[in-house]
């Protein structure tokens, strides 16, 4: 195991109305924010409203960015550091799920930044930051426990990741009721997410970190088990809540910790959604299932074992069965809740692109991945994905 450090300052507010204290940890840093939302469906659920009935209760004004899109994207920045300069904000409020919640760490940062918001994005040049609280509405980045964002350019096909321990938010209230009104695809889509995440962390060349790769089989079951019973029925409590917690813990440092690598699928996926504007989840179960084919090897064969045995309870005595059988069952779960098993389910028929995309693809530092993958990895993942 690697040497880390782990910080994790996020206050979570988890629970049926728990929405109600929020108001008191914004106060405490001013009185005057952003309220920033994704589509309509926050004011149609009742839960834009409840909110604005409680900062209204506590003295707190605020401004609003609505429209926050799906892979958000730098224009939205743009707008919401114009709003916050304008007004003089002293916090944001995120609304919504992974994306209006990136969206805010990016204006957050953006606010201090002096120069071209996108470059702030390419350089990860972040000195100063806006205190954040979210509200979440979907499980899925994770978003609300870390300090990472993705921010999409349309204009140049670009998505960029950007990290740091300024932007994690302060609280964030996590009510899985309000996660009952997600759509099926959304959810599924979501569960797909938080796998992708743990994956990331659990697929490493570091040997002998029980306790991360314990913590993340037992998250992976959580999801496997709750992610079924979501998409059947939507409104059932203990599966929301059960998704929602793992979001939070599979992507908040602690299945990292003294085990990273580069991450393989989400430095793929997000050419995909950077190129096509794909729902990020969906892709990243499209994608994860080709990784898998394409990396299984003697190298990585142990790994394979322990995942099929110890989260999908394969019990044969040939390791390369078992191995391919737990690739197995993961595309069969993936198609289970109704996620595509191609990039054509995605809407994406042509290879036109797939050798620009690897190219920045791999800019990732893929090298230092699990499997080091060069430009010839990827556009063959990206081809047997299609």
């Amino acid at each position: 195991m690697r040497d880390f450090t782990f910080y994790a300052p996020t206050r979570i507010l988890f629970g049926k109305g728990k929405i109600a204290e929020l108001p008191e940890h914004i106060a405490a840093i001013g009185k005057k924010v952003l309220l920033a939302t994704g589509g309509g469906s926050v004011k149609r659920t009742g839960i834009y409203g409840a909110l604005t009935e409680l900062l209204q209760s506590a003295g707190i004004e605020w401004v609003e960015l609505d429209g926050i899109q799906p892979n958000p994207k730098i224009t939205s920045v743009e707008e919401g550091v114009k709003l916050c300069k304008q007004n003089k904000v002293k916090a944001i409020v995120a609304l919504g799920g992974g994306s209006v919640i990136d969206c805010c760490k990016a204006i957050a940062a953006g606010v201090y930044h002096k120069g071209d918001l996108w470059e702030m994005v390419e350089n990860n040049d972040i000195t100063r930051a806006l205190p954040l609280f979210t509200v979440l509405t979907m499980a899925a980045t994770g978003s609300e426990m870390n300090g990472n964002a993705v921010i999409s350019n349309m204009a140049l096909n670009e998505k960029k990741a950007i990290k740091s321990e300024l932007l994690k938010p302060v609280a964030s209230v996590l009510d899985p009721t309000y996660t009952f009104t997600v759509p099926r695809f959304q959810t599924a889509a979501g569960v797909a997410d938080i796998m992708s995440h743990i994956l990331e962390c659990y697929f490493s060349d570091v040997h002998c970190a029980a306790v991360q790769d314990g913590i993340s089989e037992a998250l992976l079951k959580v999801c496997i088990e709750y992610g079924r019973r979501a998409v059947v029925t939507p409104t059932d409590y203990t599966a929301r809540a059960n998704l929602m917690w793992a979001s939070s813990l599979a992507i908040n440092g602690l299945t990292s910790c003294g085990t990273g690598n580069a991450w393989s699928c989400h430095a793929i996926e997000h050419q995909l959604s950077a190129y096509y504007d794909i729902t990020h989840g969906a892709g990243l179960a499209v994608v994860t299932i080709a990784w898998f084919d394409h990396i299984l090897s003697e190298k990585t064969l142990d790994k394979f074992v322990a995942y099929g045995k110890n989260v999908w309870g394969i019990k044969g005595e040939h390791p390369f069965a078992v191995a391919k059988e737990a690739i197995a069952k993961t595309r069969e779960f993936f198609s289970s809740l109704g996620l595509p098993e191609t990039l054509r389910g995605l809407g994406i028929h042509s290879s036109e692109y797939f050798h620009e995309m690897a190219k920045k693809a791999v800019k990732d530092d893929l090298r230092h991945a699990f499997v080091p993958l060069d430009e010839e990895d990827v556009v063959a993942i990206y081809s047997a994905s299609l």
